[in-house]
């Protein structure tokens, strides 16, 4: 049954696969946005052009995370009609400063023209290439020791318009082992914060737990991810599960 929430761009899913189905479910929950997991998930190219567009027709917003921080990658998610390209293992400012120019175009940048989806299958002219530049987000991943520590100089630069945490692998390359949401991780998670406030650019951030959640909403992070695809089949499934078993066991108590 369709929801009366309206999306909220504020809070996204997070899909590892290109499911028609958890994006519709997602949608009608009011989720506003949708991040693609194109590094560890299984979306081939094919994928990525029917299932972009149709999340565009939705209604929500498009964050691609990109196969690697590479011309290639980041160029075809954005062709396809991403409205944001997530960059990951971005290793310091110099590192941002090469891939990231993939996403906007000249002069700004050094994107390649494509025509095809984004052109309406038609011609450019310049007032095009402003509204590309300004509409389609490129937000490398600060998950690296180097880019945290170099992350008001990356968030300085023309080419980015903000900055996701990766907080798990920056706990390990911070030498902190497994993400445990501790101290450490969390004093991270605030210098980044504090970075994209002084440079009034937006931090993006996978809170899977309420504490995280908290923290990211007193921190004024953008937009939040919320769950999972395979975390929220599996929650489903094992509360159906789990209740099945809860009335066997009375059943069975009752006689």
């Amino acid at each position: 049954m369709p929801t009366d929430t309206a999306p909220d761009r504020a809070f996204a899913v997070w899909l590892s696969t290109p499911n028609v189905a958890a994006a519709e479910i997602a949608s009608q929950a009011g989720y506003g946005a949708v991040i693609l997991d194109i590094e560890h998930g299984a979306f081939d190219l094919a994928a990525l052009d029917r299932f972009v567009p149709f999340l565009r027709a939705l209604g929500v917003e498009v964050l691609a995370k990109v196969l690697a921080p590479e011309r290639g990658p980041i160029q075809q998610a954005l062709d396809f009609g991403a409205d944001a390209v997530v960059i990951p293992h971005v290793l310091g400012v110099e590192h941002a400063r090469e891939v990231t120019a993939y996403a906007k175009f000249p002069p700004l940048g050094d994107r390649s023209f494509a025509g095809g989806r984004t052109t309406s299958y038609g011609g450019y002219d310049d007032p095009w290439v402003h509204r590309q530049d300004r509409g389609t987000r490129c937000l490398p991943m600060i998950e690296d020791a180097r880019a945290l520590e170099q992350a008001a100089e990356i968030l300085a630069l023309p080419t980015v318009d903000g900055v996701f945490v990766g907080p798990s692998d920056l706990s390990l390359r911070r030498g902190r082992g497994a993400y445990r949401r501790d101290d450490g991780d969390f004093a991270d998670l605030a210098r980044i914060a504090d970075a994209a406030a002084a440079a009034s650019k937006p931090w993006l951030f996978p809170a899977w737990s309420e504490e995280e959640q908290v923290f990211a909403l007193e921190h004024g992070a953008d937009q939040i991810a919320l769950t999972m695809e395979f975390t929220a089949l599996g929650d489903g499934l094992r509360s159906a599960l789990a209740q099945a078993r809860r009335l066997t066991a009375k059943e069975e108590a009752r006689c």
